[in-house]
C-alpha cells in the first residue's frame, strides 16, 4: 500500500473547526471536519466513514486543502460540456447574423435556426444541432424576434373605435357611485 499524502501543517485543526462554524457550506464543513479529524492523528478511513464518504474521496479533499486552504474544500458549480463552437467560430457566426442572409448565395430570405445549422456545417464542418445552436446564440445576448400575429379581417379604424368606445372600469364606477361628503 501507498504511503498516504501529507496534510499541509499551516492550519490546526482548532483553525478549521473554527472555520467550519462561521461556514454556510454543509459539504464544505464536512470536508473541514474530516480534514480536522485526520490532523488530530485521526485515520483516513475515520474520517471518511465520518464523513459518510469513500477514501479516494478523502484523498481528494486533501489534494484540494493542500493545493487551496480551506476555500479549497467549498462546493464546486461543475463545468459543464465544454462549447462546440470556438471564439472564432462564434464571431464568424455573429457577423453572418447581423448581416442577415443574401437570398442568391444562402437561398433563404431569414435566417432560421435550420439555416443557421447548415450554415455552420458548411462553414466549419461542424455539426450542431438546432438546440444547441439556439441555446449558443441565447448565451451571446440573442432573441427570437417575431412581429405580433394579426388576424387578416382586422381593421384599423375598428381597434381605434373599440379603444374610444371602452372607458376604464374605474371611471365607470366613479359615474356609478356618487361620493358622500361631509
Amino acid at each position: 500500500m501507498a504511503a498516504a499524502i501529507g496534510v499541509r501543517a499551516d492550519q490546526t485543526p482548532e483553525d478549521l473547526r473554527r472555520f467550519a462554524r462561521r461556514c454556510g457550506d454543509p459539504d464544505q464543513v464536512r470536508r473541514l471536519l474530516a480534514i480536522a479529524l485526520i490532523l488530530d492523528g485521526g485515520s483516513r478511513s475515520e474520517a471518511a466513514k465520518l464523513a459518510g464518504v469513500t477514501l479516494q474521496i478523502v484523498r481528494d479533499w486533501v489534494l484540494r486543502f493542500n493545493a487551496e486552504g480551506p476555500e479549497g474544500l467549498a462546493t464546486r458549480k461543475a463545468p459543464g460540456r465544454a462549447s462546440i463552437l470556438n471564439d472564432e467560430q462564434r464571431a464568424r457566426l455573429i457577423e453572418v447574423v447581423e448581416a442577415g442572409p443574401i437570398p442568391a448565395a444562402h437561398g433563404v430570405v431569414r435566417w432560421r435556426l435550420a439555416d443557421l445549422a447548415q450554415w455552420v456545417w458548411d462553414e466549419f464542418s461542424v455539426s450542431v444541432t438546432r438546440h444547441t445552436l439556439g441555446r449558443e446564440l441565447r448565451a451571446m445576448g440573442y432573441r427570437k424576434l417575431s412581429a405580433r400575429p394579426r388576424h387578416r379581417g382586422q381593421k384599423d379604424d375598428d381597434i381605434a373605435i373599440f379603444k374610444k368606445a371602452s372607458p376604464p372600469v374605474w371611471r365607470k364606477s366613479a359615474k356609478a357611485s356618487p361620493k358622500e361628503r361631509p
